[in-house]
């Protein structure tokens, strides 16, 4: 049995194991076995590995956040679901490995019309999304939302999220050649990070009022996302992308009645009971089901080629999965 851990925090593609393991045995009551189907990299592994997460395991230590299996054993008092359903890995449940023991509480069935590879990256990303759109701001149909980062998992999720709202999407991007691409998946605006950006948008809105932006990137560009507000609108900082701090004044904040939160999914996880969990993942699972949301992946690797699939993620050109079995 496979399984991909690390010894050291730096560099993902240096520090990054693959190591063999015995099967994991039996499940005891209220557990299942299950074999990994796929897994995606995200970039909070990637932070993660670096030993700049919010948490930070203890080494060697068992990777990977998300991923979807199949149930291969069933222990005693585990209703719901049954042997060969296929399910999500549970929260806080190592996912880079060939098979696991968990606990099965809070788990359900995933529909079998959806793809298996797109089910693998339910828990992070489109929740992520959803949440950010939900709990912030009462948005309503026509609203306005701006985004940086717009062709990033979260990004795609929620301009496809947005669109089941009927609230229109600004989406921030680095690259000229992702305007059309991001315009296809149902973006209404797309524009290139650079000069007089608040400007820009300003324009390609028709001076529309928006209430909600959403930054993952962090850096040099934050003040000008925040420029970017209506007066009285919120700003929602759920990730550190540019790897470093930006200049960010407060006046606005204090005059303009701006709002800076953070958002971290584990700390909604862990404020929020699992039938409210269970309840957004059904949500998503039906999304993906029907098509709603939906992940490029540019490639998968198998657990024993680790250090190259984490090389290929860093890269930041398209998403990587691991692949079980």
């Amino acid at each position: 049995m496979h399984n991909v851990q690390i010894n050291a925090f730096g560099k993902p593609w240096e520090v990054v194991e693959t190591v063999s393991l015995p099967d994991p045995g039996a499940p005891g009551a209220g557990e299942i076995v299950v074999d990994m189907e796929f897994s995606p990299i995200n970039p909070s592994d990637l932070v993660l590995i670096r030993g700049l997460y919010g948490v930070k395991p203890k080494l060697p230590a068992p990777v990977g956040s998300e991923g979807v299996a199949r149930i291969a054993k069933i222990g005693s008092g585990v209703t719901g679901i049954k042997e060969g359903d296929r399910v999500l890995f549970p929260r806080g449940a190592s996912t880079w490995l060939t098979r696991a023991k968990v606990k099965a509480e809070g788990l359900f069935a995933l529909p079998d019309r959806a793809d298996p590879q797109q089910l693998s990256m339910l828990m992070v990303n489109p929740p992520t999304a959803y949440l950010l759109l939900t709990e912030y701001v009462s948005l309503k149909k026509g609203d306005w939302v701006l985004q940086t980062a717009g062709n990033s998992g979260v990004g795609r999720a929620v301009i496809a999220i947005a669109k089941q709202m009927g609230v229109h999407t600004v989406s921030i991007v680095r690259r000229p050649e992702l305007v059309d691409e991001l315009k296809k998946l149902g973006a209404d605006v797309v524009l290139v990070e650079g000069p007089d950006l608040a400007k820009r948008v300003r324009e390609a809105t028709d001076k529309a009022k928006i209430m909600l932006a959403l930054d993952c990137v962090g850096g040099p560009g934050l003040m000008a996302v925040n420029d970017c507000l209506a007066n009285g609108g919120t700003l929602v900082a759920f990730g550190v992308m540019s790897g470093g701090p930006g200049l960010f004044f407060t006046a606005p904040n204090i005059f303009r009645d701006l709002t800076l939160k953070g958002f971290w999914l584990l700390n909604w996880f862990n404020k929020n009971p699992t039938e409210r969990v269970v309840e957004v993942q059904k949500k998503m699972a039906g999304w993906i089901a029907d098509g709603t949301l939906f992940t490029p992946i540019e490639a998968t690797y198998p657990l024993s080629e680790s250090a190259a699939a984490l090389s290929h993620s860093a890269k930041g050109t398209g998403k990587i999965l691991f692949k079980g079995g």
